[in-house]
């Protein structure tokens, strides 16, 4: 059984769950520990306990410990990628890219140990100068979704260390074996008892003993919309009341429009409706399209959807992996009849498929004839599912584009550039993409939305001060008492 890390020691817990690959249900990946509430609170206070001692830390040693974490990941890229595919399902390129990119935020966020910033001012009295600072918030609760079970949390991890706080890190219960191994390099490169703990188990255990401990300061969260709600409630309810950040979600539109290249238009939505078998909070799952070029894209993309290999994750030439679980599973396949019973035209995929090993396959679907008040329009699947809706042109798309009560991410595929600018400058999301796919980002620039999809300071990038840490303006007087009883008598 695999253990948690709780203040410096890897220990057992009294349950444990298997791991399951959804790419074949007959193969255990291992067994993980739960831990109980007792677990999360002794976590909690080697954080606090350590917090300031780390917070006031060497900025080197930090660096120097970000950077190893980088380099070891960077390092068993193609090791840890193929054990992140094997649990997650996603395909073995993509998880090896998801992988180098955790290193990639380690290794920036070493640099960013060494940046920190401030200001000095002069005041509007005399003699007295301003100094503008950013220091550690203290403890954070981190809860991670499944869906990208390296990245996320080290976009968390990465700045919660880089600037000074001590973390509690729980990951999604379906794939504890990627945190476990970020774990065991987060530990091998260093970081003292406490200031790191991992602690494996259920929302409703740990989670709920993170928003209920007075010793965290701040949660950062990632997951559905229901779970960012009642994670906010507590955060405002309990005493003193918790710093949020919460990333929740999207129903993010594709535009496609007349003159549109027709093949990039395809590959742009493909990649962002059906890769990662379209379980990314940025995907495309709602493709709106003008009336010149609707049909020929429509047949374009069942063109397309028919040479897609759906198969194991880890085997060669798969495009597509499997979905996580049974319940995700369910969930598309309702979706898909909710869509029909609507009035929507289901014009490729959507069935099970059966491979060699037995695992959660389903053929991408598309889904044509959709309103943008269709269940299937507005609530998030987090499958591969995509609802084709036609507009009569830009302006009836665009604001099909923002009806919607998410604004992660949106996308539009166009040749020209007035309409290209306009919809950068009018689009109600946090990230646009111009003839690319709307998921797919940056590691060293904000990611975030608007509306429902997400709540608080951004994440990634330099930005990610602004949740990790909190700014202290400090006011010095140099002693010129003459000055400052003149300034008092001006005043009187």
């Amino acid at each position: 059984m695999t253990n948690n890390y709780i203040a410096g020691e890897w220990l057992p817990a009294a349950e444990a769950r298997p791991n399951i690959n959804p790419s074949n249900t007959d193969d255990v990946v291992g067994d993980f520990a739960y831990a109980s509430v007792a677990e999360t609170e002794r976590a909690i206070a080697a954080a606090h306990h350590v917090f300031p001692a780390w917070s006031r830390s060497s900025i080197q040693a930090r660096h120097d410990m970000l950077k190893a974490i980088g380099d070891e990941i960077h390092a068993r890229k193609d090791e840890l990628g193929r054990l992140l595919s094997r649990e997650e399902g996603k395909t073995l390129a993509e998880g090896i890219g998801e992988v180098a990119r955790a290193g990639q935020i380690f290794q920036f966020f070493a640099g960013e140990c060494l940046r920190m910033t401030g200001e000095t001012l002069p005041s509007v009295r005399p003699s007295v100068g301003v100094e503008i600072t950013r220091e550690p918030v203290g403890v954070i609760g981190l809860i991670t979704p499944w869906n990208f079970p390296i990245a996320i949390p080290a976009w968390k991890i990465a700045p919660a260390l880089a600037y000074g706080n001590t973390v509690v890190f729980k990951p999604a219960e379906l794939v504890p074996g990627s945190a476990h191994a970020l774990a065991e390099i987060i530990v091998r490169a260093g970081v003292p008892a406490g200031v790191f703990n991992l602690v494996m188990g259920r929302g409703s255990v740990v989670g709920e003993a993170m928003l209920n401990s007075s010793k965290v300061s701040a949660i950062s969260f990632t997951g559905s919309v229901p779970t960012g709600r009642k994670i906010a409630q507590a955060c405002i309810t309990t005493e003193p009341m918790k710093k949020l950040q919460l990333e929740m979600g999207g129903k993010n539109p594709m535009v496609v429009l007349d003159d549109a290249d027709l093949t990039l238009a395809v590959e742009c939505a493909v990649n962002s409706a059906f890769f990662s078998t379209g379980q990314r909070c940025t995907a495309s799952s709602r493709l709106i399209v003008t009336d010149g070029i609707h049909d020929r894209f429509v047949a374009a993309m069942q063109e397309r959807m028919q040479g897609l290999v759906i198969d194991d994750a880890l085997k060669a030439g798969t495009h597509i992996g499997p979905v996580v679980d049974q319940s995700q599973l369910e969930q598309d396949l309702k979706y898909i009849s909710i869509g029909q019973a609507e009035g929507a035209k289901l014009v490729a995929g959507g069935e099970i498929l059966k491979r060699e090993t037995p695992g959660f396959y389903l053929a991408p679907a598309l889904l044509t004839q959709v309103s943008n008040e269709m269940r299937v329009a507005r609530e998030e699947i987090f499958g591969p599912v995509a609802a084709v809706i036609r507009a009569k042109d830009y302006d009836e798309a665009l604001e099909l584009a923002n009806d919607t009560p998410f604004g992660l991410s949106s996308g539009i595929c166009t040749t020209s550039l007035k309409y290209a600018s306009h919809f950068k400058r009018n689009a109600e999301a946090g990230m646009v993409m111009v003839n690319l796919p709307t998921a797919g980002v940056d590691y060293h620039v904000p990611f975030g939305g608007r509306k429902g999809s997400s709540y608080g300071p951004r994440e990634q990038g330099r930005y990610a001060q602004e949740f990790y840490t909190t700014v202290k303006t400090s006011y010095t007087f140099d002693g010129n008492v003459p000055q400052m009883h003149g300034l008092n008598r001006e005043r009187k």
